[in-house]
């Protein structure tokens, strides 16, 4: 993306410092004219000037007084019944093992050794997997290893139970945190629902208190792993006033892969990766790394268009699959712009909010179509935005319709490089890039975007109290070699 030119980047500036400081300007134009006056008049006549003014302008500071009173005394109320502050300890990303290391090269090759497979079928695989973004060491359950997969209801469980406790051990290794301390537990997978759930398997497995209040969320999609953020920040509202809340965020893809020939349905083969991530929330702010600063939720499935685009179903074979609409980037598009303009309002400055509303409002008064709605900039807001690494078209066109930057999104680019879609996870493996290449700092702000079937977008919003290095994750051993350049391959 070309920067603006430095006269422009000033104006902006100057723009930007003097509507967000209005108060504060209003004071300073004051206080130069009376400075003025006082050159001019001596101590008692500037005395007698002020009283004057104040006495002809009575029926336009009245109002004033009134509204700053009014003002006051709603921020005060705000202040005083204002909820419960949510904090995050600390989060940890499945850490994969090498022997679920699979490169395209390798899967272009089962590819063709599959005998469920047409030549159409094996040549648009090919071309796929040349286009997704996604790199040579990203992983897969032993169980695709096998020519045909061997995907099996125990292969499933045993991946579960190998990506959950392996992150949950490693949150608790770092916060040291124990197990007794945990009173909510919420787990989310969209395809994989076990009896007993995954949230029964983790209290099994770490002796979790007979009081725990667990939820298990299915069926979501991708943006669940967002989902539970706003759930266990609505149960710690409710709780003692220091509770803990467990978020475990995962997709199984042992028992989901597509053996049918249907283009659309054949897709998340090439997209999906084995991952997960443990996060750790709090109502203490002792250790705690961020704040939760808001979550906001949008769906759109009550539009048919929109509750399809991402539909499992059988195909005409009898195969089950999720079959991916050609409308997918263009609803997630829509259903991101109604989501920005609730987290716009929350977290924008002023000088941003007028340059939205004042197009949309000669938009409607001149009846006009011509005049462009202004697209805020929302690296006015934020330092880090992690978009959900769901695909290279969803990257793009998030990057397209807010205007970012190549570096902006360069920690969705290169979580889905390196570790593929992992589903309600991937906004944790993208803050944990951003944490290996030590660009977190105190006060940082981080926007987490994240899209599912239904169809949803939402938000997160996270602000840095505590920075620290994540050396020991995901990225440990291949930080130093990224950002890699993307290729881009020719239609």
């Amino acid at each position: 993306m070309n920067s603006p030119p430095p006269n422009q980047k000033r104006l902006k500036y100057l723009y930007q410092l003097l509507v967000n400081n209005f108060v504060v300007a209003v004071a300073v134009l004051l206080a130069a004219i009376l400075l003025l006056k006082a050159t001019q008049l001596g101590p008692a006549e500037i005395l007698t000037w002020i009283h004057e003014a104040a006495g002809q302008q009575a029926h336009l500071f009245l109002p004033i007084i009134v509204s700053i009173g009014l003002l006051l005394g709603a921020l005060y109320l705000t202040h005083q019944h204002h909820s419960r502050n949510v904090y995050l300890l600390d989060y940890a990303c499945f850490r994969h093992t090498s022997d679920c290391r699979v490169s395209k090269a390798s899967l272009i090759e089962h590819v063709h050794l599959m005998p469920s497979l047409d030549d159409q079928s094996i040549h648009f695989l090919t071309r796929m997997f040349a286009h997704s973004g996604i790199g040579d060491q990203t992983y897969l359950p032993s169980g695709a290893h096998y020519i045909p997969p061997c995907l099996t209801f125990g292969g499933a469980r045993s991946e579960a139970e190998q990506v959950i406790f392996s992150s949950i051990d490693d949150l608790f290794a770092k916060t040291s945190i124990i197990p007794d301390a945990i009173d909510m537990l919420i787990t989310n997978c969209s395809g994989f629902n076990p009896v007993p759930s995954l949230a029964d398997m983790i209290v099994n497995k770490y002796r979790l208190r007979g009081d725990i209040k667990s939820i298990h969320m299915a069926g979501m999609g991708c943006s669940a792993g967002l989902i539970s953020v706003e759930v266990a920040n609505k149960l710690l509202q409710l709780a003692p006033r220091i509770s803990h809340a467990l978020v475990v965020s995962t997709e199984i893809v042992s028992l989901h892969f597509y053996s049918g020939r249907n283009f659309s349905m054949l897709l998340p083969n090439i997209l999906f990766r084995m991952g997960g991530a443990a996060v750790l929330f709090s109502t203490s702010r002792s250790k705690s790394r961020f704040k939760l600063m808001h979550t906001v939720r949008t769906i759109t499935a009550a539009q048919d268009k929109s509750y399809q685009c991402a539909f499992q179903e059988e195909d005409e074979m009898g195969e089950i699959g999720v079959n991916l609409s050609k409308n997918l980037v263009a609803v997630a598009g829509d259903t991101l712009q109604a989501n920005i303009r609730e987290i716009g309002s929350l977290v924008l400055p002023f000088s941003e909010q007028l340059r939205f509303l004042l197009p949309a409002i000669a938009s409607k008064v001149l009846h006009s179509r011509k005049i462009k709605p202004y697209v805020p900039d929302f690296r006015t807001a934020f330092e880090h935005i992690c978009i959900h690494a769901g695909g290279r078209a969803v990257i793009d066109a998030v990057q397209r319709s807010l205007r970012l930057s190549d570096e902006d999104v360069e920690p969705s680019r290169m979580t889905l490089h390196r570790f593929g879609n992992t589903s309600s996870s991937s906004v944790w493996y993208e803050l944990g890039y951003i944490d290996a290449k030590s660009r977190m700092q105190k006060g940082d702000q981080i926007w987490m975007i994240g899209f599912g079937s239904g169809f949803k977008c939402n938000s997160v919003v996270l602000k840095c109290i505590q920075s620290a290095s994540n050396l020991d994750g995901p990225w440990a051993d291949c930080i130093d070699l990224y950002p890699v350049g993307i290729t881009k391959v020719a239609k």
